[in-house]
């Protein structure tokens, strides 16, 4: 059976842990080193689903923003899926998730997303009301919460969204 080959795009605002969660899943590793991504790092990942089939995600790990740039639109193009990056210590960070993803939308879109709640080891610290979060899975969001450091859910997030795109 052939591989799927699938472009997803990380996205979210800076600092929220992108490309530690790239790391994490790509590489198996994590640096508390904070580096700011200058336009794009595309890394490839090859997974097997829980449904059987096989899949090489190509990860346009986008720089961070609070809002769309001519730029970033155009790294967007040909994206299946996005996973929406949210630093739980950070409430700007949601808004701004709230934002790109309705930019998102406009530019490519309905497209299959997760939004990953990160920092998920400094859940003490988390500054998004669980409300917010129980309104957008009322309304069909998968939310996952994660952490790049410990690793918890970073292979999850992927493959649930490796799922939803019918993967």
């Amino acid at each position: 059976m052939a591989m799927l080959q699938k472009k997803i795009c990380m996205i979210g605002d800076f600092s929220v842990g992108k490309t530690s969660l790239v790391n994490k899943f790509v590489h198996s590793t994590y640096s508390e080193k904070y580096l700011t991504t200058v336009g794009v790092k595309i890394d490839t990942k090859e997974l097997d689903l829980t449904n059987g089939n096989k899949i090489k995600f190509i990860l346009w790990d986008i720089a961070g923003s609070e809002s769309l740039t001519t730029t970033t639109v155009s790294y967007l193009r040909g994206a299946a899926g996005f996973l929406l990056v949210v630093d739980g210590t950070r409430l700007p960070t949601w808004n701004s998730a709230l934002k790109l993803r309705q930019e998102v939308e406009k530019q490519i879109g309905n497209k299959p997303f997760v939004v990953l709640l990160n920092k998920a080891d400094l859940k003490e610290q988390w500054e998004i009301d669980k409300q917010s979060l129980e309104e957008k899975t009322k309304q069909g969001w998968k939310l996952l919460a994660t952490s790049a450091k410990n690793g918890m859910n970073v292979e999850k997030a992927f493959l649930e969204l490796g799922l939803l795109m019918n993967a």
